[in-house]
């Protein structure tokens, strides 16, 4: 697999977490419950974490190209939420609700560490991408206990 190849699976990853950034920063703006709210800020942080490290593999890979590379156009820091319920909530909403996009939203992060773990990564960055991928699948999980007790 060559340096773009890669590079377009880690830009792809970047946008995952960064819409989790944004789904988690407007669930946690959206729910009442403060364990809740806790816990969508630590997955936040997270997420954000996430981005800087790929971002970090992505700039070495650019910086290590034969051939030189066009960087994908950083979009707006606004990434909507996919279902765009929660995003476009004023106020506070019920738990189940937020709960219930979070986990559609985590589902589509794991699907999309999937995929990129399916292609032939170079160690060091398959590395990466596996940890987070263990630490999305964890957030995953437990976003879906949070589903079944709300």
């Amino acid at each position: 697999m060559n340096n773009n190849e890669v590079i377009s699976i880690l830009d792809r990853l970047i946008e995952t977490c960064r819409t989790g950034q944004t789904g988690f920063r407007n669930a946690a703006d959206s729910i009442r419950n403060s364990e809740f709210r806790r816990l969508f800020n630590i997955f936040l942080q997270q997420r954000i974490q996430f981005e800087t490290e790929l971002r970090a593999e992505a700039h070495r890979l650019r910086n290590n190209a034969a051939e030189p590379v066009e960087p994908e156009p950083r979009r707006n820091n606004t990434v909507p939420f996919r279902s765009s319920k929660i995003a476009s909530t004023v106020g506070f909403r019920d738990e189940a609700g937020v709960i219930a996009e979070c986990q559609t939203e985590e589902e589509a992060a794991v699907v999309e560490y999937q995929k990129a773990l399916e292609a032939d990564l170079p160690l060091d960055v398959q590395y990466v991408v596996k940890r987070q991928y263990m630490d999305i699948k964890d957030a995953y999980d437990r976003i879906r206990i949070l589903q079944r007790a709300a």
